[in-house]
């Protein structure tokens, strides 16, 4: 009785979850069943579709299996009168086409949801953007001339047809928006690519999706699907150079772009018309983004000091090194980094 009682209420608790995430009037970050994007819809259209599929056949086998226990079996006492039935043609022709027609039914749909969203080509007047995986973070380039180069989160608009040329910098990762679209393998010497046109404005959290390492549960990063408008006003932005150290009128800012300048930072990160660093994430407008060290740290003065401080402690196995900064000089380059709007 206990043991029925626990199945019971395991089940009523697997339904109520499933009823729970099927509210798609809700904000769900990191779910499949709140679509934000064509592709995405697809996905859960077809989830849906199989669904009722694999309910029907559940359906009927509870149906045999009561009939079976409760209508056609054989009764305590009761002698079972003698089969004289060798096969039964209708039933076995039933049992092989029923299930040959529901594999059918859910192949079709799966088949074409798969075409659907891998195009050959890019579709007309598509944006396109190169994401570069890193253990352990993302790296966002937009143009054939990377006019723009970010970190960790990328902005995109609404009813434009996005496609995501992604290749990996180190080992296999892959990039997963679920709310935008399905996981797409992110492999060393291989291009792969993910197409799909976001329809709702919003914030959408994404992750690695393949174990890459120490830090693969840090490699996270953002959706900011906007407006054209307010695309457009991001893109303007984002082109603009950074002002130069002698035009920096906040003092902090301006001894920590000196300090920077003049530091091991120069080696891996790039700010345009300061340094050439390609190892690292693009600093150049770092100041205009919500986050920071593979989009797990929010970007503000005490976590951007902290990371600089000590990489290893907010990241296992980040490769970037402590530069051994402290007090005046190390709130100096977290103003000046702050200030890259």
């Amino acid at each position: 009785m206990k043991r029925a009682t626990a199945y019971v209420t395991a089940a009523m608790l697997t339904a109520s979850a499933m009823l729970a995430g099927c509210a798609r009037g809700r904000e769900l970050p990191m779910t499949t069943l709140s679509p934000k994007s064509d592709l995405a819809e697809w996905i859960y259209r077809l989830l849906i579709e199989v669904t009722l599929w694999d309910t029907l056949v559940f359906v009927v086998v509870i149906t045999i299996f009561v009939l079976g226990l409760f209508v056609f079996s054989t009764r305590v006492g009761e002698a079972a009168p003698p089969s004289t039935a060798e096969s039964d043609l209708k039933l076995e022709v039933a049992w092989t086409l029923g299930p040959a027609l529901i594999l059918l039914m859910i192949t079709i749909p799966t088949i074409r949801t798969i075409f659907r969203s891998q195009p050959n080509l890019p579709p007309a007047g598509s944006l396109q953007i190169e994401v570069v995986a890193h253990q352990w973070w993302w790296e966002f380039h937009y143009g054939d001339k990377n006019q723009i180069v970010t970190a960790n989160e990328l902005h995109i608009p609404t009813g434009v047809p996005i496609r995501l040329n992604l290749r990996s910098a180190d080992v296999i990762h892959s990039f997963w928006v679920p709310q935008l679209g399905g996981k797409r393998d992110v492999v060393p010497g291989q291009m792969n690519e993910l197409t799909f046109i976001a329809t709702i404005p919003g914030m959408y959290p994404g992750q690695c999706a393949e174990f890459c390492g120490e830090s693969h549960a840090n490699m996270r990063m953002r959706v900011f699907v906007e407006t054209p408008q307010q695309f457009a006003e991001w893109e303007k932005v984002q082109v603009t150079a950074p002002p130069a150290a002698a035009s920096i009128t906040d003092p902090a800012a301006a001894a920590g772009a000196q300090a920077f300048a003049n530091s091991p930072c120069t080696t891996c990160h790039r700010i345009d018309g300061v340094s050439k660093g390609y190892m690292g994430p693009d600093l150049t407008h770092f100041g205009s983004r919500t986050t920071m060290a593979g989009a797990i740290e929010a970007n503000n003065p005490a976590d951007v000091a902290q990371w600089i401080t000590n990489p290893a402690y907010v990241k296992p196995g980040a490769e970037m090194p402590a530069l051994g900064l402290s007090g005046k000089n190390l709130d100096d380059l977290v103003a000046y980094l702050e200030s890259l709007k």
